[in-house]
């Protein structure tokens, strides 16, 4: 096995590398004016420890996996295209007005709760480019009107002239019968062939998302069309690197739905998130494989900090109308929190509370933290750390970074001179502050879902995870922490063993106890032939890309519910097709278990009703995995490897530096138990063992962090 799998992040990209049994893992600096150069920076450092060049290494993998936050910037500073939207005639209003709780979405929870200063985001599609089309199609996708086919030809020329660079077609009820989208794209290029206008994209809503719901649907196809050339061009260019350079396969991109897929297959909207998301997945098979139940993932970067959760079983959670940015959308992705707490967070007084507030805002890859000597000005948490003995100035990201004491301390003082404390102090609130978020996210998200922290593992990765990975815990009331192989650079690993797939819904109403007729749901034809038609959709994207049918594997999923509740759970069917009443009532029960786990038996109440409002297809073909080994602690211990060094370090709660031995990567044998605290650095990351913790090392380099 021989695959690239890479994760852009805000301050690094991260690469790991699968070389037949050689497993590495590098890092670069993120280049945001050309992704490119940073992708080649982190293979180059890989191709330094194989001996040989970025060609040969291009040539003879199988596959180059990427994950962006490209997306996801373009959102936040808002460098889309102009976007035009053609919608029905009488609902223009609906984008503008979005929901009645829609200027609070994307929002944190202080800020959305402060409703005297309430204002909506900026449009991405301002009132001025909204049209509409005369036509109509009931819920049922039985038209009632045609499509008046000379008054589309206006709004359309208008909008061109208008200057739009993208096109939404939105009509009401499309998922329903998408004739008259279909219709309207025809009408587009009758006006305006390729060889006219150019390569300016039409988005139909019915193509993006399968559900209904008139403003999300709308909103979705809105954000795609607004990233589309964004991720289009700066694919494109990376691809072209990759040819430049001896690669001559498809490369795949990472969906936040959990799987991957050819650039020709993706829609900009899949992109949005994929990096963290290829962690879950990592975290997911790690699950799986290592028999180990009910995982919370932190994954903490140099610009926030990711949330996932990971069940029985290995289940991830999906978000099925999740918030991009600051819009509602309603695509399947893999359920994810992110709070502004990353290593580059910037932290700064604040003189309401008369303290120090960390993030949301991040000093990024350039200029970076103060400490790194690239110009910044402002102190981060990675400052912090560093002033309070944890870093290793000389052996930072494998020393790829030499880091700049002075300029630490220099970016402190305003903080110090506002709170009239000394540096070390600044530092601790600065840890503090991050540490307590980034719990207080933990428990929040946890309690959210049905679950209690101490019943989790803390899954800590990303480059600062294993090193605040203690204080989160503690803050939490999580006992057990398991820093994974390859910590550093997991979303990138997680990647490297993601399946080609895609998923498609379509809304239903189907009653499987209707409480009113004392009667189980019987129509299996009707539900059959729906199943059919997802599959079929899966199974062309997956053809399109050179698969054979015979490798593709399906999934059925349903959104279930109770009459009386609003709580959707997802329930996984043990097989695709319905064929009797057992088959239904097997699929309430599994609803009744999952609903009492998360919620409580109490309010489990089938009696009353159980209806389906969701039926969603996955179609993946398996590729080979990631091999993850048992992860528990050997019985049979080694001894102790000596420290390389001591130095102060200084920990919240304690007052003075306390002499704390410095450890290398021999630390990380499996066998190995050292109490805290200590700091074990073997170059890729820093792990810090807080006082009353114990660090014990398992297979594959993976540490568990344990409360003693």
């Amino acid at each position: 096995m021989k695959r690239i799998a890479v994760d852009i992040g805000g301050t690094f990209t991260d690469c790991f590398i699968c070389w037949e049994d050689k497993f590495l893992q590098t890092k670069a600096l993120t280049s945001h004016q050309n992704l490119a150069l940073g992708f080649n920076e982190a293979i180059d450092n890989a191709c330094a420890e194989l001996e040989i060049s970025r060609q040969k290494l291009l040539a003879e993998v199988d596959s180059v996996r990427y994950a962006t936050t490209l997306g996801t910037n373009a959102l936040i500073e808002r460098n889309g295209p102009r976007v035009g939207l053609l919608t029905t005639f009488g609902f223009d209003s609906t984008v503008p007005l979005s929901r009645g709780r829609g200027y609070s979405e994307g929002l944190p929870d202080e800020e959305a709760k402060d409703l005297s200063r309430a204002t909506r985001p900026d449009p991405l599609v301002p009132i001025k480019y909204i049209r509409t089309v005369k036509e109509r199609v009931d819920y049922r996708g039985k038209v009632l009107m045609d499509l008046q086919e000379e008054q589309t030809r206006t709004a359309i020329r208008e909008l061109v002239d208008l200057g739009v660079q993208a096109i939404v077609v939105a009509t009401i009820n499309s998922v329903e019968n998408p004739t008259h989208e279909l219709r309207v794209q025809e009408i587009f290029e009758e006006e305006y062939p390729p060889e006219m206008l150019g390569s300016i994209p039409m988005i139909l809503s019915h193509q993006v998302v399968g559900r209904k719901g008139e403003y999300v649907r709308t909103s979705s196809s809105i954000v795609d069309a607004y990233l589309h050339s964004t991720m289009y061009f700066a694919m494109s260019s990376l691809e072209q690197n990759l040819r430049e350079n001896g690669y001559t396969k498809p490369m795949l991109l990472v969906h936040n739905s959990g799987g991957m897929a050819q650039l020709n297959s993706t829609d900009a909207l899949q992109t949005v998130h994929s990096g963290p998301v290829a962690g879950i997945h990592a975290a997911e098979e790690l699950s799986k494989q290592s028999n180990m139940d009910n995982i919370v993932c932190g994954d903490m970067g140099g610009t926030s900090f990711d949330i996932g959760i990971i069940t029985k079983g290995g289940e991830k959670h999906y978000d099925f109308n999740p918030v991009v940015d600051r819009w509602l959308v309603t695509v399947p992705m893999v359920h994810l929190v992110t709070l502004g707490a990353g290593g580059g967070s910037i932290a700064k007084y604040d003189s309401v509370f008369n303290t120090v507030k960390v993030g949301p805002m991040s000093a990024g890859s350039d200029p970076g933290p103060a400490a790194y000597d690239r110009g910044g000005m402002n102190p981060t948490v990675t400052d912090a750390d560093l002033l309070l003995g944890y870093l290793d100035t000389k052996n930072y990201a494998n020393g790829y970074i030499k880091l700049n004491m002075r300029r630490t301390y220099q970016a402190l003082e305003d903080i110090c001179d506002e709170l009239d404390i000394e540096e070390i102090e600044a530092a601790k609130f600065i840890k503090s502050n991050a540490d307590g978020e980034m719990a207080s996210g933990l428990t929040q998200e946890l309690n959210r879902q049905g679950y209690k922290a101490e019943d989790f593992v803390f899954l800590a990765y990303g480059g600062n995870g294993p090193l605040h990975a203690c204080g989160i815990a503690e803050r939490a009331g999580i006992n057990r922490v398991l820093a994974p192989p390859y910590s550093s650079v997991f979303s990138a690993c997680g990647g490297a063993g993601l399946n080609q797939m895609h998923i498609h819904e379509k809304n239903v109403s189907y009653p499987f106890f209707h409480k009113n007729l004392q009667a189980i749901f019987s129509d299996f034809d009707g539900f059959n032939s729906i199943v059919e038609e997802l599959e079929v959709k899966g199974r062309n994207d997956l053809i399109r890309q050179g698969i054979s049918e015979e490798q593709i594997k399906y999934r059925v999923e349903l959104d279930m519910r109770y009459s009386i509740q609003k709580m959707e759970v997802s329930v996984v069917a043990p097989k695709t097709r319905l064929e009797s009443s057992t088959d239904v009532i097997q699929l309430i029960e599994t609803m009744n278990a999952d609903f009492g786990s998360r919620y409580g038996e109490e309010i489990v109440s089938p009696e009353s009703g159980v209806w389906v409002g969701t039926v969603r297809v996955v179609s993946w073909v398996e590729l080979p995995a990631l091999k993850f080994e048992d992860m528990t602690p050997p019985t049979t211990k080694i001894s102790t490897p000596k420290p390389v060094a001591y130095r102060d370090c200084h920990f919240v709660g304690l007052e003075g530096a306390q002499k704390t031995p410095i450890y290398d990567g021999l630390a990380l044998q499996p066998g190995v138990v050292i109490e805290g605290p200590a700091v074990v650095n073997p170059g890729a990351t820093t792990y810090l063992v807080e006082p009353g913790w114990r660090l014990e090392s398992a297979a594959q380099g993976a540490v568990w962090l344990l409360k003693q």
